[in-house]
C-alpha cells in the first residue's frame, strides 16, 4: 500500500519523506506561490489559479492572499466562499465547505494529526481525518479548526476559537476549546 493510500485509509502514513506526497505538495505550495504573488487587480488570473490550486469549486469564490495549503485537490469550496487573508488549510484528508461560507482572517484548518508515541513523530508519521463545514457558517478570526471536526449548517464561530469535536447545526459557538453558547 502506498503512503497516498494509507493516508486516505485513514492510517498512519509518511507525509514528510516520501517522495510521491512530497513532490504533490511542492507543486501545490508552487501554486500558492503564484496565487499569493499576483496582483488583486488581476482577477481572472487569480480565480483560475484558485480553480486549479483546488480540487472543487462552484463560481463565486474568493480567498484573499496569503493562501496556503498542502495538496489542494483534497480541498472543495460551495458556492459564495469567502476566506480572508493568512488562511491555512492543511488537506491531507478531505475538507468540505458548504454554500455561504464566510472565514475571517489567520484561520486554519488541519486534517493533520500525530502519533502520541514520540518514535513514530520522529520517523515523520502523522494521520488525518476529513473536516466538514455546512452552508451559511460565519468563522470569526483566528478560528483553527482541529482534524475530523464537523460544523453544521447556519453556524457563527466565533474569532479566536480553537474548535476540538464537531458543532451542530444552528448554534453560535466560541471559545477554546469552542463550546455552544447560543442556539439560533
Amino acid at each position: 500500500m502506498t503512503e497516498k493510500e494509507k493516508r486516505d485509509n485513514g492510517e498512519l502514513y509518511n507525509a514528510n519523506y516520501d517522495k510521491f506526497l512530497k513532490e504533490e505538495m511542492l507543486k501545490t505550495k508552487e501554486l500558492c506561490f503564484k496565487y499569493n504573488n499576483l496582483e488583486p487587480s488581476r482577477q481572472s488570473e487569480r480565480k483560475k489559479l484558485l480553480k486549479d490550486i483546488l480540487g472543487k469549486t462552484k463560481e463565486n469564490l474568493l480567498i484573499e492572499s496569503n493562501f496556503y495549503c498542502d495538496y489542494g485537490y483534497n480541498i472543495s469550496v460551495g458556492e459564495n466562499f469567502y476566506m480572508n487573508h493568512n488562511g491555512v488549510i492543511l488537506d491531507g484528508a478531505k475538507v468540505h465547505f458548504g454554500d455561504n461560507v464566510f472565514i475571517g482572517p489567520n484561520c486554519g484548518f488541519y486534517t493533520a494529526g500525530h502519533p502520541l508515541e514520540v518514535d513514530l513523530r520522529n520517523k515523520g508519521l502523522e494521520y488525518a481525518k476529513p473536516i466538514i463545514v455546512g452552508d451559511n457558517v460565519w468563522i470569526g478570526g483566528n478560528v483553527t479548526v482541529l482534524p475530523g471536526v464537523t460544523i453544521g449548517n447556519n453556524v457563527i464561530i466565533g474569532a479566536g476559537s480553537v474548535v476540538t469535536h464537531d458543532i451542530p447545526s444552528n448554534v453560535m459557538a466560541y471559545g477554546n476549546p469552542c463550546r455552544i453558547i447560543k442556539e439560533m
